[in-house]
């Protein structure tokens, strides 16, 4: 699980572009919107697509997303969950 965490926090860098960030500063318990990594709407299309992409997991409902996105460690117990790549 902490080498999909460490992989996750290093492909949310690359993904949403936050040059100056290394995956030691996301707290992966940290909120992923608001007061945590401070991201906005247009970051969690770019997570749903990652999540596509990298893991073969499409997002049936957008309202899970809320719950998908609380942080790094929730996102990667789902993709663990629920990954066909």
């Amino acid at each position: 699980m902490d080498e999909l965490i460490y992989k996750l926090k290093q492909e949310i860098i690359e993904a949403l572009n936050l040059e100056d960030m290394t995956p030691e500063d996301i707290d992966e318990n940290a909120s992923l919107f608001g007061e945590g990594l401070g991201l906005d709407s247009i970051d969690a299309l770019e997570l749903i697509v990652l999540m596509e992409k990298n893991y073969g997991i499409k997002l049936q409902d957008p309202n899970q997303g809320k719950e998908i996105f609380k942080s790094v460690k929730v996102m990667a117990e789902f993709i663990q969950q629920n990954r066909t790549k």
